[in-house]
């Protein structure tokens, strides 16, 4: 893992140093997918967090920041050495990432090893990471993958009219937590998931599973993002592939809207969910749109934030301001900071965000579709919200407990789960 400027990033991502001692400077480690599938994801997770740096002046709790940036691929393995140089060489006080599902258990699992760090998630959004043996220094601000399908479920069933899915997916725990989120919620409504197809990460050629596709269901759900969606598209679009199309949350994300190519209108109508809805007009959205628009030249950027940006820069604000409040006392071991950000209520701009017992988020998730603006840029629109969404999705514990954690074939599709 190397140390990279934000400034050769993009233009505009410049991190400016200060008088200030290396002793007197809080440094936090960033943790991103800056190399792999999931590159373009990662580099706006950045841009995120800047745009938060960038509104705290580069100070929190009256010390300047120092910023060491590690890069991972998405794999466990990339985010173990990543946290370990930054925490374990350069010394960080706080670590803010990783972006990718299986990172995020894999961080959680190295927190516990290093008590003396405190651990902010930046999006990963496996269930597992805070639902099973969560860690007391490791805290997470976005709501999981399965959370982030609230609505969806019941909104194609009774709207659309889809009574049977199909679904497509990556092969990792991401991708098993949304479709589990889905699944709960759309098999209860009465809705049938006849099939499900796993890919690995990184898939180029997708000709054997568009081939393997059924027919005879009302749509396909695709758990893909990143270059796996887009050469799905590209590939679905060449094989004429016409069925109606359900999208997971980063199938749909700005990563995918704002890709090169024609293949991206196929998702327009396409209904989706998760942690924002682009043109939503809610005033605190649209200004958080601006500072992120004005941060970085159109080029460098896409047209909205993207919800990796959103996360990272959730991240950032919530540690930022408990910093704040606490004149940055990081002593006894970090017991102000983590008692702050355990009763936070982070004022985001896509909602408010709580934490639970296991430092996990409750928060509004958003049912959208995706639309073809007048300049021809394409993004979500809102259908609708749900409202303070936790992480056994409104279900009895003890019977969610029950469902099994999320996998290729869990949950089982049926129509009750209390």
């Amino acid at each position: 893992m190397k140390r990279l400027i934000l400034g050769a990033m993009a233009a505009g991502m410049v991190l400016v140093a200060g008088a200030a001692g290396a002793a007197d400077k809080l440094k936090i480690g960033v943790l991103a997918t800056l190399e792999g599938t999931y590159t373009v994801l990662g580099e706006d997770g950045v841009r995120g967090f800047n745009v938060a740096l960038g509104q705290a002046k580069n100070m929190a709790g009256g010390r300047e920041i120092e910023i060491i940036i590690g890069a991972t691929d998405a794999s466990p393995d990339s985010a173990v050495r990543a946290a370990r140089k930054v925490v374990e060489q350069d010394k960080v006080d706080i670590v803010i990432g990783p972006l990718s599902g299986s990172e995020g258990i894999a961080l959680r699992d190295y927190s516990k090893t290093q008590p003396q760090v405190t651990f902010i998630n930046g999006i990963s959004g496996a269930q597992e990471t805070t639902y099973v043996t969560p860690s007391e220094n490791f805290f997470r601000f976005n709501m999981d993958g399965a959370q982030w399908s609230a609505g969806l479920g019941k909104y194609v069933f009774e709207k659309k009219g889809y009574k049977t899915v199909a679904t497509i997916g990556e092969d990792y725990s991401f991708v098993y937590t949304q479709v589990f989120g889905f699944a709960t919620e759309f098999c209860a409504a009465g809705g049938e998931i006849t099939e499900r197809f796993w890919v690995p990460l990184g898939t180029k050629d997708f000709g054997s599973i568009i081939a393997a596709l059924p027919d005879d269901v009302d749509a396909i759900y695709l758990g893909l993002g990143g270059g796996d969606a887009v050469n799905f598209l590209n590939q679905y679009q060449q094989a004429g592939g016409d069925a109606a199309l359900i999208g997971g949350t980063i199938m749909v994300d700005g990563t995918v809207l704002s890709s090169k190519g024609t293949a991206k209108k196929a998702l327009i109508g396409v209904p989706s969910s998760g942690p924002q809805a682009d043109t939503w007009d809610d005033p605190k959205w649209q200004a958080y749109v601006k500072a992120y628009q004005d941060a970085f030249p159109p080029e460098k950027r896409f047209p909205s934030p993207s919800l990796l940006a959103t996360g990272y820069y959730n991240a950032a604000k919530a540690a930022f301001q408990v910093l704040d409040d606490i004149g940055g006392d990081l002593s006894d071991g970090h017991a102000k900071f983590r008692a702050g950000l355990s009763a936070l209520v982070l004022d985001a701009p896509n909602g408010k965000i709580t934490l639970d017992a296991n430092r996990q988020a409750i928060g509004t998730n958003f049912v959208s579709e995706v639309i073809e603006l007048p300049n021809g840029d394409l993004a979500t629109k809102l259908v609708s919200k749900v409202e303070n969404v936790n992480q056994t999705l409104g279900i009895d514990p003890a019977a969610f407990a029950k469902i099994g954690l999320p996998s290729r074939e869990t949950p089982v599709c049926k129509t009750s789960y209390n």
